[in-house]
């Protein structure tokens, strides 16, 4: 999914969207890292893509956390065709208001060639939560193939397992006029499963259908 700068933001591209912290969770000094080293944590998450009018594909991002390190791969992400990899830290805290920033530097292949920093956040308040995700795509073959990618979510849990809002995205991998994406999405999680769905633009004929099935362990 060429998202424009979703930092889109090569393996399996997966994970996602932003989950609300826990409440309890101690509080961390900015810049010191959230957690003290622990095993491993994986996630892989699939998003098979439905554009009205144009081409249809699945992308991907696979991330594995331990302590504040972060690595993430993705594929079809901020292209068509393209992969990516990015190495990151984690950095949260909060009580009340929980925060969690991820800073990233990577790069992209493929049918995309460029150096691509961006930016992982997310602030949960009881049972709400905003994630925000941006990079920038600065291409190594020309600068008009540079691009910023932005991603964001607005979520309400009413019981743990459901998880709903609105989401917007800035692109262009789509084409057409509409370079911001919007609309509402659902989310359902068994366990170590989570599916939903994202539809942007409903009503209109520039109508894009995001589906998502992702698995952490």
């Amino acid at each position: 999914m060429m998202r424009e700068p979703r930092c889109i933001l090569a393996g399996f591209v997966a994970i996602v969207s932003a989950s609300a912290w826990a409440a309890d969770a101690p509080p961390a000094a900015f810049g010191t890292p959230a957690q003290a080293a622990k095993p491993w944590a994986f996630a892989v998450t699939a998003y098979p893509t439905v554009v009205r009018g144009g081409q249809n594909y699945t992308s991907g991002i696979a991330t594995a956390d331990r302590g504040p390190l972060h690595l993430e791969a993705r594929v079809n992400y901020e292209s068509i065709g393209a992969r990516s990899a990015f190495i990151g830290w984690n950095f949260s805290g909060g009580d009340t208001l929980t925060w969690e920033l991820t800073p990233l530097l990577g790069g992209a292949w493929g049918t995309t060639q460029a150096f691509v920093p961006g930016l992982e956040a997310t602030l949960g308040w009881k049972t709400f939560d905003l994630y925000v995700e941006a990079e920038y795509v600065r291409s190594r073959r020309e600068s008009t193939g540079s691009y910023a990618y932005a991603w964001s979510e607005l979520g309400w849990r009413p019981v743990q397992w459901l998880r709903v809002g609105l989401a917007g995205q800035r692109t262009n991998i789509y084409g057409g006029d509409r370079s911001f994406q919007r609309g509402p999405f659902a989310q359902v999680t068994w366990g170590p499963v989570t599916v939903g769905g994202y539809w942007f633009n409903p009503g209109s004929s520039a109508q894009v259908f995001v589906g998502m099935l992702g698995v952490a362990f």
